[in-house]
């Protein structure tokens, strides 16, 4: 999932560069979106695992 987000974030700079401000706007909150999920996942895992060995 951060891989995604990853290459949405490197779409984003290249339509920012070429002047694509719509695709690299949507691009960007796509990335953001996927990364804060990814973040959620993870706190969510690490947290269950800790409690699985207790």
């Amino acid at each position: 999932m951060l891989r995604y987000a990853l290459i949405f974030f490197i779409v984003a700079i290249i339509a920012g560069v070429l002047g694509f401000g719509g695709i690299a706007a949507g691009a960007a909150s796509i990335a953001k979106i996927v990364f804060y999920i990814f973040l959620i996942l993870l706190v969510f895992s690490l947290l269950s695992g800790l409690l699985k060995k207790v």
